[in-house]
């Protein structure tokens, strides 16, 4: 309970079990926004835990840090939440905890690679890394440390929470970007490259949506999410196969 203020925390606590409580017998479409927020408090905080004892998480941010990035994410997919389909399911619950989750475990590791560094890889395993440099794990580490930092760059700058003065030394993105697009180039199909290119905003100010890649390279809109996570996985799996561990040695 390190860094925890554990009063503040055992109200917190109370509140919510109290006010979940008082909600009992409601049904979805009974309950407001504020109530479903606070039906879903106890989801994040388990979520949150499960971070906290992580690789990813540890020593970078404390679980009331890791609490509150995950009621941002929360509050946030609560607006977004299609009523429609939820009520239609055959297991409402079920199908709106599935969404919150993933939205709240977005919110959560946003906040980690936030509060990490430029390129978000653990101290410990930069020391496996400095230790083992023609480790082909080494790759693996750097494509998905750096590709998360470039999404955490984009929300970033429209996040409402984040708007803190950041005294750290600045995030090469322009640099990156261009180093990436050369891998890119070498590497992948053109589709491949293309996805991954407007996935990640590369060479703009902006990500494209999945529906409009689809559009673009003139895939099924039908199946757009699906078939794009699909392609830039095997993106950055050939990009992971095909690069030198010292062509990124520099970046670490």
């Amino acid at each position: 309970m390190k860094k925890y203020n554990i009063q503040n925390y055992i109200r917190y606590k109370n509140d919510v079990e109290t006010n979940i409580k008082r909600q009992e017998g409601l049904t979805w479409g009974e309950m407001t926004r504020d109530q479903v927020i606070i039906q879903f408090l106890p989801l994040v905080e388990n979520l949150a835990r499960k971070f906290s004892t992580s690789d990813q998480a540890s020593g970078v941010m404390s679980i009331n840090d890791l609490i509150q990035e995950g009621n941002y994410g929360l509050t946030a997919a609560v607006d977004k939440i299609d009523w429609n389909k939820i009520l239609d399911s055959e297991d409402p619950e079920k199908t709106i905890k599935s969404f919150l989750s993933k939205r709240i475990k977005g919110a959560i590791r946003r906040g980690i690679d936030m509060n990490r560094a430029d390129v978000r890889i653990p101290e410990h395993k930069l020391n496996e890394i400095r230790r083992n440099p023609d480790d082909e794990n080494m790759v693996a580490m750097f494509f998905n440390s750096v590709f998360s930092s470039i999404d955490a760059h984009h929300e970033n700058e429209e996040s409402p929470f984040t708007q803190v003065a950041d005294n750290s030394e600045p995030y090469n993105i322009e640099l990156i970007n261009s180093y990436l697009l050369n891998l890119m180039r070498k590497y992948l199909t053109n589709q491949q490259y293309d996805v991954l290119r407007l996935s990640y905003g590369l060479d703009q100010d902006h990500k494209w949506p999945a529906t409009d890649i689809a559009k673009h390279l003139n895939i099924n809109v039908a199946t757009a999410n699906v078939r794009i996570s699909q392609i830039k996985k095997d993106a950055i799996d050939a990009l992971i196969a095909n690069t030198d561990p010292s062509q990124v040695l520099d970046f670490l």
